[in-house]
């Protein structure tokens, strides 16, 4: 629905539990750094910790494709054309339902147990295959979601056996809660580990030592039966990526960008115990507030209408993010995409990828685009933090003249005051929270005016 009439929220819902170490900010002295928990049902806690991986050097331009393989790829506008469509087609508007070519009855599992029609119109994309057999994929979209609509993203793939894996679901998403309009709480979907892969929240994960060959998106439109509403997709893609497993990388070169970029700083901190139904402020809302940060920079956001509803009425807009990225399964407001998917509800273009070194995100700065990175990192591993973590988002905006990486850190010392947020980091001690720890995992926000920076040969944006 139309920004500007988000109601005052409910009362604070039940969520379905995760396991503890999640990608929401784990704050404190004695955080430790956490690798991702896989249990024997598929189910994972899905954080900055995960797995660690190995890094290239550094050049005087975005770095050649090494050991880290990352391949992203998406469909824009005009382009949603390829692939195949069962009742979608593509206007000035993006992907939408041209006519309905299904049914699906769901049950929000977040809702009042009442079952709903939908019409349902698909489109799939073509099989993509990247250069290198893949471990991991994180997929992106951009859309709006009228009243009434919602879209459903999943991936299949083949595997190195020959086999076609099924569908596996990376998200339920629709921009409003059911209060405002919106027809579902958005949500992931758990419990769908099989003998090749399974999903953690917002990653496909490939098991037992199996990799993909190719992948291949769908997305599912749906409206209530008998609505001649329809959302509309304006993006859609995915980044790929192989990577190595060791716990450290060395230090990329600087490669000569002295910049810093005009990003407003906001602290999570300030939130600390707003609104418990959507995890509580504070030391959980690292990613709606660096992406607010970031949608901030950019001139855009919901208006003070938008707003009036936020008590106390402090920054605001972090918390109206929260609550419009918050993912009801995962209970918490750190699911990359949805992020990514809020930001284009106020014209950007927003997506998920990684990045093999600091020096490809020196190639977005110099381009005046700002990232928001994952890391983590035990107290001690990063000066002047004051802090460990598990799981973290912080906004890169700028590198020093030696290199080193100015950040606008929403945790800020853990003291909650949007003056503490702007601090720089070493550039050795950053590159290893961020590239081993969420494989370089950052947020591309950014107006589609602006230009991306050239990409390498096996391209990532």
């Amino acid at each position: 629905m139309p920004r500007g009439k988000l109601s005052q929220p409910s009362s604070p819902r039940s969520s379905l539990a995760i396991p503890p170490l999640t990608r929401r900010a784990v704050l404190g002295a004695g955080a430790a750094v956490a690798a991702t928990l896989v249990t024997a049902t598929g189910e994972a806690s899905a954080n900055g910790g995960r797995a660690a991986y190995q890094g290239i050097g550094g050049a005087a331009a975005p770095p050649s494709p090494g050991p880290r393989h990352i391949e992203f790829h998406a469909w824009r506008g005009q382009h949603l054309r390829k692939g195949s469509h069962d009742g979608t087609a593509v206007g000035r508007g993006g992907l939408v339902i041209d006519r309905a070519t299904g049914t699906r009855s769901y049950t929000d599992p977040y809702g009042d147990g009442t079952a709903v029609d939908y019409e349902t119109a698909t489109w799939t994309s073509p099989v993509v295959t990247p250069p290198f057999p893949l471990t991991e994929l994180i997929a992106s979209w951009n859309a709006t979601t009228p009243d009434g609509t919602w879209l459903e993203v999943l991936v299949r793939g083949t595997a190195d056996d020959g086999t076609l894996t099924g569908w596996y679901v990376l998200g339920r998403w629709a921009s409003d809660d059911p209060a405002d309009g919106g027809a579902i709480h958005r949500t992931s979907v758990g419990r769908q580990g099989t003998e090749h892969a399974t999903v953690y929240v917002d990653t496909l994960a490939t098991l037992n030592d199996h990799v993909l060959r190719d992948w291949q998106l769908r997305v599912v439109l749906l409206r209530r039966v008998g609505s001649a509403a329809t959302p509309a997709v304006t993006l859609v893609g995915a980044v790929a990526s192989n990577l190595p497993g060791d716990s450290t990388v060395a230090t990329s070169a600087p490669t000569g960008v002295v910049r810093t970029l005009d990003v407003p700083t906001l602290s999570q901190e300030v939130h600390i115990g707003h609104y418990p139904q959507w995890d509580n402020g504070g030391e959980a809302w690292c990613s709606p507030t660096s992406t607010s940060m970031v949608l901030g920079h950019w001139g855009v956001g919901p208006t003070a209408a938008d707003l009036a509803w936020v008590d106390p009425p402090v920054d605001a807009t972090v918390d109206f993010a929260a609550r419009n990225v918050f993912d009801y399964r995962y209970d918490g407001a750190g699911n990359w995409p949805y992020n990514t998917a809020y930001a284009a509800e106020f014209g950007l273009e927003g997506f998920v990828t990684r990045l093999r070194s600091l020096a490809e995100a020196e190639a977005f700065v110099a381009a005046g685009i700002p990232l928001v990175a994952s890391v983590s990192f035990a107290k001690g591993d990063m000066d002047g933090a004051g802090y460990g973590t598990n799981g973290h988002l912080l906004v890169i905006v700028g590198f020093a003249s030696n290199g080193d990486v100015v950040v606008n850190d929403p945790a800020s010392h853990l003291i909650p005051d949007n003056d503490e947020v702007r601090v720089t980091y070493r550039r050795d001690q950053f590159e290893n929270a961020w590239v081993p720890h969420s494989g370089g995992t950052v947020y591309v926000m950014r107006p589609p005016t602006v230009k991306l920076p050239k990409a390498p040969r096996e391209a990532n944006w």
